[in-house]
């Protein structure tokens, strides 16, 4: 077996035992939200921009927390936050700073019982090894966090295409909110 087939092997283990009814209800949660802003550190950081930007091909108001067009969020809007390992200090500040004004939040997390988990309106969790618990025995081929960032990626995917089914958005009309400055 190959480091490719053992790394899709060990993904596959975690979409075994991904929660559907926690994917369903977050996905009714990004299609209810009237804005959308999205917030992540590091390598998880890099795949909440790809949601992102998925997103904003479906139509939706979505931008990244820290660009200057992010606008404020409250009654209507939602919060999506990534703390793969249960808390970071900057994802809790948010989470707080977006309740207050109104807002839900969402949590991606591999920790369903970590702080920032505990204060999400929805949580979606993933059950992947991430940096936190990558010191033991080895539960992937991938290094560090890196199951879980992959299971993001794929995850997130699958959720547009729930998405655009759920909003009716042709592929067609995706592909036209496309950049064409690349």
């Amino acid at each position: 077996m190959t480091l490719y087939h053992e790394a899709l092997g060990d993904l596959a283990k975690v979409f075994d035992r991904i929660d559907e009814a926690a994917v369903d209800a977050a996905v009714e949660a990004i299609a209810d939200a009237r804005r959308i802003a999205l917030y992540g550190v590091g390598r998880e950081g890099l795949q909440i921009k790809g949601l992102a930007m998925r997103l904003f091909h479906l139509g939706r108001a979505a931008s990244m927390v820290g660009d200057m067009t992010t606008p404020p969020l409250g009654e209507g809007d939602l919060l999506i936050v990534s703390a793969g390992p249960g808390y970071f200090s900057t994802v809790a500040a948010l989470m707080d700073t977006a309740s207050s004004a109104g807002a839900r939040t969402l949590c991606v997390t591999a920790q369903p019982d970590g702080k920032c988990a505990l204060a999400a309106d929805v949580v979606l969790p993933i059950p992947a090894q991430t940096m936190a618990d990558d010191t033991g025995a080895a539960v992937s081929v991938l290094p560090m966090g890196s199951l879980f960032e992959g299971a993001q990626y794929i995850l997130f995917e699958c959720m547009i295409l729930k998405l655009r089914d759920r909003l009716a958005v042709d592929p067609q009309a995706m592909r036209a909110n496309h950049t064409n400055l690349e």
